[in-house]
C-alpha cells in the first residue's frame, strides 16, 4: 500500500507533472484503486446561506464588494430555508450538506445564527461542512461542539502567486485556520482554483502546501475557474483539459486516502474530460444546480452522466 507522507519537495511534484500523460493516468488511478472502491463517487450538496458584500478582494469571486458583479446582497437565510435544502438534497442522494457564507471571518454572534442549521442537517443523518472564512481557535473548538463534520477553507493557489490573486489576507492566514480546525479534530475540506494565471510550477507548490499539513486534508476540491464578468479575472485563459486532469492525478498520488472532489467549472467540463478526471482519482462531485454564485450541472445530467460511465452514488461492498 502507499505510504502517506508530508514530506514532498517540488521537484518530485514537478517530475509527476512531467510523466507522460498515460504514465501518470495509470500510476494514479492504481493508487486510486488501492484506497477507493473506483466506481463511487461520493455527492455532496452547497448552499450559499449568505451572499455577496465580503470585503475580501479575491480576484475571481463575484461576492466581494471591490468588484460590480450585478450580484444582489443577500443576509444570513432563514434556518427553515436552509432545512428545507438540505433536506432537497438528501432526497437527490447527497449525504453531505455544505453550508457557505461570504465572510472574511464570521463574529461570534453570526457563528451562533449558523449552529442551528448545522445542528439541523446532522438530526437528518447527512455530513455537515461550512465554509464561513477564517476562524479562531475558540470558533473552531465551538463548531466541534456543535457537532460540524468538516470545514471547508481552500488554499486557492500557491503560496507564490497568492498575492496576485488576493491582497486583504496572504496565505499563512489560510494555514492559521486550517491548524485551528485540525486541532478541533473538525476534517478539514481544503484544495483549490485553477485558472488563476498560475503556471504548473504553482500547481505544484499549492499541492505541497495541502499534502505537507501535519494530516492531509479529508477532502480536496479541486476547483476550474468560472470567469465572472466584473471582477479582474473575467477574461483570464484557463488550463487546458490535460493540465486539469494532471493535477487531479498528481493531488490522488500525493494524498492516497483523501477525497478529491471535482468541484466547480463542471458545466465547461465534457464528458469525456470528467470520465478522465474519475479516473485519475476525483471521486466525489457537488451536486445541484448552484455552487454559491456559478452554475452546476443539474441533477438530472449528473444521474445519466454516471449511469453512462457505471458510477455509483452509493457506496457498494469494496
Amino acid at each position: 500500500m502507499t505510504q502517506l507522507r508530508n514530506d514532498w519537495q517540488l521537484d518530485e511534484i514537478q517530475a509527476l507533472f512531467d510523466m507522460p500523460f498515460n504514465n501518470l493516468l495509470f500510476k494514479a488511478h492504481t493508487i486510486h484503486r488501492e484506497n477507493f472502491d473506483p466506481n463511487y463517487v461520493q455527492v455532496s450538496s452547497l448552499l450559499n446561506i449568505k451572499t455577496g458584500a465580503c470585503p475580501e478582494d479575491c480576484s475571481y469571486c463575484s461576492q466581494s464588494s471591490k468588484y460590480d458583479t450585478g450580484l444582489e446582497r443577500e443576509k444570513l437565510m432563514e434556518i427553515d430555508t436552509v432545512l428545507e435544502q438540505a433536506k432537497t438534497a438528501k432526497d437527490q442522494g447527497a449525504t453531505r450538506f455544505c453550508m457557505g457564507a461570504a465572510w472574511r471571518n464570521p463574529t461570534d454572534k453570526s457563528l451562533d445564527k449558523v449552529i442551528p442549521m448545522i445542528q439541523g442537517v446532522k438530526a437528518m443523518g447527512m455530513e455537515t461542512c461550512v465554509t464561513l472564512g477564517m476562524l479562531t481557535q475558540e470558533q473552531a473548538f465551538t463548531l466541534k461542539e456543535a457537532g460540524l463534520d468538516y470545514y471547508n477553507h481552500n488554499l486557492d493557489t500557491s503560496e507564490e502567486n497568492y498575492s496576485n490573486v488576493i491582497t486583504t489576507r496572504n496565505f499563512q492566514d489560510r494555514l492559521d485556520t486550517l491548524e485551528s480546525v485540525q486541532n478541533a479534530d473538525i476534517h478539514v475540506c481544503s484544495g483549490g482554483i485553477l485558472g488563476l494565471g498560475e503556471e504548473q510550477s504553482d500547481r505544484a507548490s499549492m499541492l505541497r502546501s495541502l499534502a505537507n499539513l501535519d494530516k492531509h486534508p479529508d477532502s480536496v476540491p479541486i476547483n476550474l475557474l468560472v470567469p465572472i464578468p466584473g471582477t479582474p479575472f473575467e477574461k483570464i485563459e484557463p488550463p487546458t483539459e490535460s493540465e486539469f486532469v494532471r493535477t487531479i492525478a498528481v493531488a490522488r498520488i500525493m494524498m492516497p486516502k483523501s477525497v478529491v472532489r471535482l468541484s466547480a467549472g463542471r458545466t465547461d467540463m465534457g464528458e469525456a474530460m470528467q470520465a478522465l478526471c474519475f479516473f485519475a482519482g476525483a471521486n466525489s462531485i457537488f451536486y445541484g444546480e448552484q455552487l454559491l454564485t456559478t452554475d452546476n450541472p443539474d441533477t438530472g445530467s449528473d444521474k445519466a452522466l454516471f449511469e453512462t460511465l457505471g458510477l455509483n452514488m452509493s457506496q457498494s461492498n469494496h
